[in-house]
Formats: structure tokens, C-alpha cells, sequence
């Protein structure tokens, strides 16, 4: 149902509530609310025009929240109807945060509630949305890193609900294990450490300097947790964006106090950058089931990331220069930040359980008829370019642009990346209709 609708500078908004059952499988069992935000133009408002729905990075991230006409989003508004989802337990769509998980009592129901968060249960309820709110017609979606998951989930589950698709460094491995995944992407992480060290030579010193004011205890965030040389090192998520490098060398660049009480004392403004870059405050999901995403079939994830990082002493709390990881959870996050600590007992049960779902059909996908054109950033520090254009070869009509000219958010930083996508579909007149 409509909720309200109201208008932003040159964007005409509807928001669309409903409700579907936390587990697909029992239709008739406990319900959650699932929210989307239907963009147009203004003056286009009563038109019929095409959809194309934009499935968010993540997992755990909500859509965005537009306050102007621009980027990838005023392109899409001068041919379509855009609708932002809020995948279920993010945004308005049922929320999953700390409270949440500490009311469901045990490890094995808060385990059993998250396995309802996962791309499966997206994609129902991106088709449940597609049905019964927007007409039962068939629409173009964009899939931004773990909207691209979710996009070869939905190529594998319902095809039919797919005119056409975009993906944006989110071609995910659908034959690698979450281990394989890490394999490839700490060498990543590494390489980007390297530049950031050419880049800004002055920070090694600054960098080792706070590493070890933090090794030698007693330094609390203002959140109250205490700082660890390991949660430091998680500042290397950031080394996979632009300007990632920038945002890490102006954090360190005010790390230590000057003055009569400097010392070695760090500042109040780099404590405060760290817990906010750390802390998981606005996206816990995203820590409670980043490996969960790469489960499928049978095996664990257990503690991938932790495993792949144990064979690489390059990356010890004790080596410098100290080395910055990237986009990896770690079973000891769960313990030090108190945004993630009530998940604990629950992500524990995820990463120990060996038996999931398929994610994706290889067979169907094989066979896929539904165009799919990806950008695939050549240097992509979270999702290997190798995997994504393995996974490309094994796609049917998947068409793959390779560019070195981004990073990991290329689509938020530069349109261009979704016209050059738009007119990948467009040459075969598919982007306008449909």
C-alpha cells in the first residue's frame, strides 16, 4: 500500500509498504514489513513508464535517500520509474539491529531468524513488490556489489520477472566457497596497501606510531570500547573507494595531539573517526552475514576470512608497516564491538552450520535469455575481477565491460558508469521499454 507521497527537488516520491512472511516457506507463519520508494519525474508522474528497480549493495544496506536530482539516479528518472528497495531487516524494511537479536533469547532462534535475511528471501519479496504493487510487470533491475548477488540469485529463481539487467561490480562467484573468495581478495587488500604507502610515504611513520600507542592498551573510542590494533587495521575497508586513500590519510593526519598534554595522546577527532568508520552502528547486518552470503550447498563458512588471514603473517597486529585488511569479518569483531556483540551467539551457529540452499541455478543460468550488462572494475578491491568475468563466461547473455578507471563505487561516483551500461542495453533495444 502507498504510505505516502510527497515530492523532492525534481523527483515525485511514492513509498510503498507491505507486509510478507519472514520465512517464504510458511506463508501463513510470522510476518515482517518490506519497504520500497517509488521514484518519477515530476512532470512524467502519470505516464506509463517502464521500471527499473535498484537492488542495494550490502548485504544489510538500505536504499538510498535521494535529495536532489543527480547521479545515476536523474539519468534513470528521464526514461523510467525508479523504485529503491529496502531489503528486508535494513532501512524501513523490519529492521535487524542489536535490540532485536537480544529479545529472540538463544543462539538458535536469533541463528534461525537471520537465515531469513539472506538473497533467497530478497528476491521473493522483490517478486511479491513486482506483483502486487507495481503491476505484475516485468523490470530492469541495477544491481550495485551485493545487488549484482542478488541479481544472479534472481536470474536463477525468477527470470520471469526480469526484463533486463545492470550490474555494478557484483558478479559473485557461483562456484567458489567463501575461502576461494578470500584467497583472491587479501592479495587485493595488499596491493592497495602499497599504494596508499606510495601515496602518502609520510603516513608509515604516523600509521606505526598509532599502532603502537594502541598495542600498548588503554585506549577506549568514545563509544567506550577499546580500541585493538586488529579493529585499526579494519580502516582498510575504506582502500576499495574513492577517495579511500584521501579519507584515510586526513584521519591520520590529526591522530595525534599537539601541546602541552600532546605526548603520545590520540585525539579526541581521530577516536571519534575510527568508531564511527568501525562500529556498525547504522548496518550490523552487514558484519552478521558477510560470509553467510557465500554460503551455498554444503560446508561452512566457518570464519573464513580469519582462516585466510591466520596463513598470511604479512598481515600481523605486529608487523610494519602495519598492514590494513579490506572487506573481511572477523569472529573477534563480535566480542570487541558492541554494536555486533548481541549477533554473537546467533553468527557463531551461522558460520558452524554446513548445509544451506543453492544460491544459483548453474543450469538456468547457463541458459539465461535475460541480457545482463556488468561492469567489471578491473582493480575491484571486494569481488575479484577474475571470479566476476569466470562467472560472466557461465552466464547466458551476460555482457561484461572491464574498466580500470574505478573503484568498488564507481556507480555512485561517476554517471557515466551507468550510461556506458544503459547503452550496452540500449544497442539492443532493451533499456527504454519493458
Amino acid at each position: 500500500m502507498i504510505t505516502a507521497e510527497y515530492t523532492l527537488p525534481g523527483i515525485h516520491v511514492r513509498d510503498h509498504r507491505v507486509d510478507v512472511p519472514l520465512d517464504w516457506a510458511v506463508p501463513d507463519g510470522p510476518a515482517i514489513a518490506v519497504f520500497a520508494r517509488e521514484l518519477v519525474d515530476p512532470e512524467r508522474r502519470r505516464e506509463d513508464l517502464p521500471y527499473l528497480t535498484y537492488l542495494q549493495g550490502g548485504p544489510g544496506g538500505k536504499s538510498p535517500r535521494p535529495t536532489a536530482r543527480s547521479g545515476w539516479i536523474g539519468e534513470a528518472l528521464k526514461t523510467h520509474r525508479v523504485v529503491l528497495l529496502d531489503q528486508r531487516g535494513t532501512g524501513r524494511s523490519t529492521p535487524v539491529d542489536g535490540s532485536v537479536m537480544a529479545a529472540l533469547g538463544t543462539a538458535e532462534a536469533g541463528a534461525a531468524y537471520l537465515s531469513h535475511f539472506l538473497a533467497p528471501s530478497i528476491v521473493a519479496d522483490a517478486e511479491h513488490l513486482r506483483k502486487t504493487v507495481f503491476a505484475g510487470r516485468p523490470w530492469t533491475t541495477l544491481g550495485q556489489s551485493y545487488g549484482g548477488f542478488l541479481t544472479l540469485c534472481y536470474l536463477s529463481q525468477a527470470p520471469e520477472g526480469l526484463h533486463a539487467c545492470l550490474v555494478t561490480g557484483g558478479l559473485a562467484s557461483v562456484t567458489q566457497d567463501a575461502s576461494a573468495v578470500y584467497r583472491h581478495t587479501y592479495p587485493r587488500a595488499e596491493a592497495k596497501n602499497r599504494i596508499y604507502r606510495e601515496r602518502y610515504p609520510h603516513d608509515v611513520d604516523v600509521v606505526a606510531r598509532v599502532a603502537d600507542r594502541v598495542a600498548a592498551g588503554d585506549v577506549v573510542l568514545p563509544d567506550g570500547d577499546v580500541l585493538t590494533v586488529r579493529r585499526l587495521q579494519t580502516l582498510g575497508f575504506d582502500f576499495g573507494m574513492k577517495p579511500g586513500f584521501e579519507r584515510m590519510h586526513w584521519l591520520f593526519d590529526e591522530a595525534f595531539a599537539e601541546g602541552p598534554v600532546a605526548g603520545e595522546r590520540l585525539t579526541d577527532t581521530f577516536l571519534a573517526g575510527v568508531r564511527d568508520r568501525t562500529a556498525f552502528h547504522t548496518n550490523p547486518l552487514y558484519a552478521a552475514l558477510q560470509e553467510t552470503i557465500y554460503a551455498g550447498g554444503a560446508g561452512a563458512t566457518a570464519w573464513a576470512a580469519e582462516r585466510e588471514r591466520a596463513a598470511r603473517t604479512q598481515f600481523g597486529e605486529d608487523v610494519r608497516p602495519l598492514l590494513f585488511t579490506g572487506e573481511m569479518v572477523y569472529p573477534w569483531m563480535f566480542e570487541e564491538i558492541r554494536a555486533l556483540r548481541p549477533f554473537r551467539p546467533a553468527v557463531e551457529l551461522l558460520a558452524a552450520r554446513d548445509e544451506w540452499p543453492r544460491l544459483y541455478d548453474l543450469d538456468r543460468l547457463a541458459a539465461n535469455e535475460v541480457p545482463l550488462a556488468a561492469a567489471v572494475y578491473f582493480d575491484d578491491m571486494y569481488v575479484d575481477s577474475g571470479l566476476q568475468l569466470e562467472t560472466a563466461s557461465r552466464v547466458g547473455n551476460a555482457h561484461a565491460w572491464v574498466t580500470n578507471e574505478y573503484e568498488h563505487d564507481g556507480l555512485h561516483e561517476d554517471v557515466r558508469v551507468f550510461s556506458h551500461l544503459r547503452g550496452m542495453l540500449k544497442d539492443k533495444g532493451l533499456f527504454g521499454t519493458g
